[in-house]
């Protein structure tokens, strides 16, 4: 195990930190989140579905439009990031991006054909990456980098509250107004995010606009920043996302009207996991916890495989999915600033949603393509496989900066 204290000397910023803004400023921004959320997952929750079994894709269509939507989720993660450095700021950046999901989701209900799906997918995900990188550094910026992942474990605990009232409304009202009328109604929360993030989130102060674009790029692509990307790459060229999940649990017996609720599991038990595993990653440190992660993603796709024959299965894999989802989300982003300056956080944000997004798309078209000519076991077996060989990566990393 490697001491707390991971940030290397020489990527320490010479330069004073910013006046910080608090931890006020991380709720806040946390409340945007669950009611963004809430108007997400109310959606996310029945989208596998609506696309598989009402618009007719195959498995490996939704893998490819799951795919294509979070490389464009990260491709905005990317150049927002780059720019939220450029401009020393956030929150223009972030209200852009809370925007255009907001508008977007409601057109699902209007979609008669998965190309028109895609389109809304992609779009509502690039508003998604487009706030991401951006408010991520003004959470880092708001606290002091000691309390990185209890800021990050907050956030991402309120973040998932949403997430569990989102389907659960949506497995409530479904009976009575279908899919498009739950696509209608998710605009609701969202527009009081916005309002939450308008008049109560404030701007970073103190940051210095950033010029030298190239420079920045090669000041964060240090040699152990490389290495830890690479680390993160063998795990998350497996990563399927949970769209599988709900469709594993689909074909075990889960009935369409139901499917919201092991979604309400999957982000009930992330909320669990977030907030406790942020504060062990500050105490022990950020890389070992998130080799807890690894181990239950692997018993989630194992469970993938082993357990059939009962809907119940379908909740089981669900909540073993979500221990994962809510250790990686959480302990993953608050790595990133341990291995960078002040001043280039968004820069190094935009680098490692290039990897996650690329990443992804790899993983969720494979794992759909599988699933499709082979079997769900066939795809599970895979994503097993390569988190088997990213924890092993992930040891040796601690054993080599111990």
């Amino acid at each position: 195990m490697i001491p707390n204290k991971e940030i290397p000397e020489n990527n320490e910023s010479k330069d004073a930190q910013p006046s910080l803004l608090g931890f006020k400023n991380v709720v806040r921004l946390g409340y945007v989140s669950l009611f963004t959320d809430f108007s997400t997952e109310m959606i996310l929750g029945l989208l596998p579905v609506f696309i598989h079994d009402q618009l007719g894709a195959s498995y490996v269509i939704v893998g490819l439009i799951e795919g294509s939507a979070e490389a464009m989720n990260n491709v905005f993660r990317i150049l927002t990031g780059v720019i939220t450095d450029r401009i020393a700021k956030r929150k223009p950046l972030v209200l852009f991006g809370y925007a255009l999901s907001s508008f977007a989701k409601p057109l699902f209900a209007f979609a008669t054909t998965w190309q028109q799906a895609l389109v809304v997918r992609v779009t509502d995900r690039a508003g998604k990456g487009a706030r991401t990188s951006p408010r991520d550094a003004l959470i880092s910026d708001s606290i002091a980098k000691s309390e990185g992942g209890k800021a990050f474990g907050v956030h991402e605990s309120l973040d998932q509250v949403g997430a569990v009232l989102g389907p659960l409304v949506a497995f409530l009202v479904f009976p009575l107004i279908g899919f498009r009328g739950i696509f209608w109604l998710s605009f609701a929360p969202a527009v009081v995010s916005l309002l939450i993030l308008v008049f109560f989130v404030k701007e970073a102060v103190g940051l210095k606009k950033q010029t030298h674009l190239l420079e920045n790029a090669r000041q964060v692509m240090d040699r152990q920043f490389i290495f830890i990307l690479a680390v993160l790459a063998v795990f998350l060229v497996g990563a399927y996302n949970f769209s599988f999940i709900l469709l594993r649990a689909s074909s075990l017996g889960v009935p369409d009207g139901q499917i919201p609720l092991v979604y309400v599991v999957i982000n009930a038990i992330s909320v669990v996991a977030a907030f406790p595993c942020g504060i062990l990653a500050d105490r022990v440190g950020k890389m070992p916890v998130l080799g807890l992660s690894y181990i239950a993603f692997i018993v989630a796709s194992v469970a993938g495989i082993l357990l059939v024959g009962s809907w119940v299965y379908g909740f089981v894999i669900g909540g073993l999915f979500g221990v994962y989802m809510g250790i990686s989300d959480t302990v993953q982003r608050a790595i990133i600033p341990d291995f960078t300056k002040i001043e280039l956080k968004g820069t190094a944000y935009a680098f490692y949603y290039l990897l996650v997004g690329a990443s992804s798309f790899v993983a969720n078209s494979v794992f759909g393509y599988l699933w499709t000519f082979t079997s769900s076991s066939a795809a599970f077996e895979y994503s097993a496989l390569t988190s088997t060989i990213g924890g092993i990566a992930l040891v040796s990393f601690l054993l080599i900066h111990r």
